[in-house]
């Protein structure tokens, strides 16, 4: 197995524990290493020893999730794709609306739990970080794109 090979697999490990399939998270990695130009569905299905259609399963949920983009090189036929622009910053921005779930399931917690102190302070542990985070995360992300 070559570098980037090793590289791609443990990418997909990496990617599958944020809930991407081991193929996507494959793709994902693939993709990382790719140049500008980046690949067409055969090749992928070549690089990554898998099958049509598993690769075209996970390319339209990248594609659908914004991880990756779509194009055509001039006077070609068929699609390319490669890792949208600011695949990480969106998939963070993703991730962050997730913060909102979070504070408002400790909410419901909080309402069912009584007055238990250490129930209490597990719940109110869990709905003050994630509101932490909500609120900070969105300025650190905005001041990271302005210098990128």
């Amino acid at each position: 197995m070559n570098e980037v090979s090793e590289f791609v697999e443990h990418a997909a490990l990496y990617f599958g524990g944020l809930g991407l399939s081991r193929t996507g998270g494959r793709i994902m990695g693939l993709l990382l290493t790719v140049d500008e130009n980046g690949v067409d569905a055969p090749e992928l299905c070549s690089a990554l020893a898998v099958a049509k259609s598993s690769v075209s399963v996970e390319l339209r949920r990248l594609e659908d999730g914004g991880l990756i983009e779509r194009f055509r090189l001039p006077g070609h036929r068929r699609d390319r794709f490669r890792l949208a622009d600011d695949v990480f910053g969106n998939a963070f921005r993703a991730q962050m609306s997730k913060f909102h779930a979070f504070t408002d399931l400790a909410e419901r917690g909080l309402g069912v739990v009584g007055d238990d102190p250490v129930k209490r302070r597990r719940l109110e542990r869990m709905r003050d970080m994630y509101a932490f985070m909500a609120e900070r995360f969105p300025a650190l992300l905005d001041e990271w794109e302005q210098g990128a």
